[in-house]
């Protein structure tokens, strides 16, 4: 397994949704629960914000590679889930 990150802010609509579909995904997957998973919220880590290429938040990395950016999807939730269970 690998840490999976994903970068938001409060109050940006795209995240909560986001967060809505992890929930979800969480309770249909119960094995995704023991990814290493981390939200950053680029307001308050901007330096850690800057250090990797994305323009939309929400996005998820898992290590350095950008797995999705942008207004999400259920797939793409999935997507960066089991990549960083996979990894």
């Amino acid at each position: 397994m690998k840490e999976l990150k994903m970068f938001m802010f409060e109050g940006c609509p795209h995240c909560k949704r986001a967060e809505q579909m992890i929930a979800a995904l969480l309770a249909a997957h119960p094995e995704y629960k023991d990814v290493p998973f981390v939200r950053i919220d680029e307001k308050k880590e901007p330096e850690l914000a800057d250090k990797y290429d994305y323009y939309y938040v929400p996005c998820f990395f898992v290590g350095d590679e950008k797995i999705a950016e942008g207004a999400p999807t259920e797939e793409n939730v999935a997507k960066a889930f089991a990549a960083a269970y996979n990894g």
